[in-house]
């Protein structure tokens, strides 16, 4: 496949070979490596590293599953966040966003993009338009995150937001902080300026951008769940007003161990920072990689140690002595 210089996205980072993977990638909804390779006649190893790239990028989502399984991101909005980055090619790159833009809408036959309310059916939209507004997202991001995920588990486009000055808000529940690498990420998250908090019993997930559009799935059925695509009205208003409640309810999360204080044994800065973040004894004794019995003897000697006798008490004893 060829692309003539006035659609060629080079200014936005891509090579010719992964600008030839992604505009393949765009004419279906979904495309394992092994199908894009067979398409485009090239090794399948090579097509999955440029299916990476163009992930790391934000222009494609991973698909939650074993088998790996790659869709495009709309490119009005994928592109644009590049575009941004690169000020200087920004009507020429918008031009080409535009032009992919028309194939992506045709490929899915997508209609009512203009309503107040918008149905989307299946997780592959979900997914799609959870990417979608965090590409868009200009000063503000609110979210509510819980179990299940319809994509994979880690999210390569927060970081990049996060670093151009998005101001970020997540309210975790639980089950969340229990996925492996999940407080690996959240550490780096907070590094780069989220503020996290959690809340236990949190029923529900929902992403809003700017105040001005919101992702709200309506079930937590991955597999055939739907959601709302919720733009200005008095119901994203009430969404809005819904998150600050759960934010005033919710625990802040603690900070991660290298900035507790160093006089304070590994140990029990791990263990006092998981009970705070809301886990279950048996998630924190697979974090900690100990026994059950092993992790709730070594809480009764903190709680003893911090003159506490529950895990709120511990958390408040621990900040007052400097832990976070």
């Amino acid at each position: 496949m060829t692309t003539d210089d006035d659609s060629s996205l080079a200014p936005v980072g891509l090579a010719p070979f992964d600008e030839e993977v992604y505009r393949a990638l765009l004419t279906c909804v979904e495309a394992t490596p092994a199908a894009l390779a067979q398409q485009l006649g090239q090794p399948e190893g090579r097509v999955d590293r440029a299916c990476g790239r163009l992930r790391a990028l934000g222009l494609v989502i991973r698909m939650s599953g074993r088998r790996r399984r790659y869709t495009a991101v709309d490119p009005e909005s994928a592109l644009d966040a590049l575009v941004r980055e690169r000020a200087g090619e920004l009507d020429q790159v918008r031009g080409s966003a535009l032009a992919l833009s028309s194939i992506f809408h045709a490929a899915r036959r997508e209609a009512g993009g203009g309503s107040t309310v918008e149905l989307l059916n299946g997780p592959e939209e979900q997914g799609r338009w959870f990417v979608r507004l965090q590409h868009q997202v200009r000063s503000e991001m609110m979210v509510l995150d819980r179990p299940p995920y319809v994509l994979a588990a880690v999210n390569p486009v927060e970081p990049v937001r996060l670093d151009s000055g998005v101001h970020w808000r997540a309210i975790y529940a639980p089950e969340a902080l229990e996925v492996p690498g999940a407080m690996d990420e959240i550490d780096d998250l907070t590094r780069r300026g989220e503020q996290g908090r959690v809340l236990p019993g949190l029923p529900m997930k929902l992403a809003i951008a700017d105040r001005r559009v919101a992702l709200l799935p309506l079930s937590m059925e991955v597999g055939h769940a739907q959601g709302l695509v919720i733009r200005e009205s008095t119901l994203l208003d009430a969404l809005v007003e819904l998150f600050e409640v759960y934010w005033a309810r919710a625990t802040p999360l603690p900070s991660s161990p290298a900035a507790f204080d160093p006089d304070a044994p590994d140990e029990d800065r791990q263990l006092v920072r998981l009970l705070a973040a809301g886990l279950t004894d048996n998630a924190i004794a697979r974090q900690l990689g100990l026994s059950t019995r092993t992790m709730r003897r070594r809480t009764r000697r903190l709680f003893d140690q911090l003159q506490a006798t529950n895990r709120f008490q511990a958390g408040i004893q621990a900040a007052r002595r400097g832990w976070w």
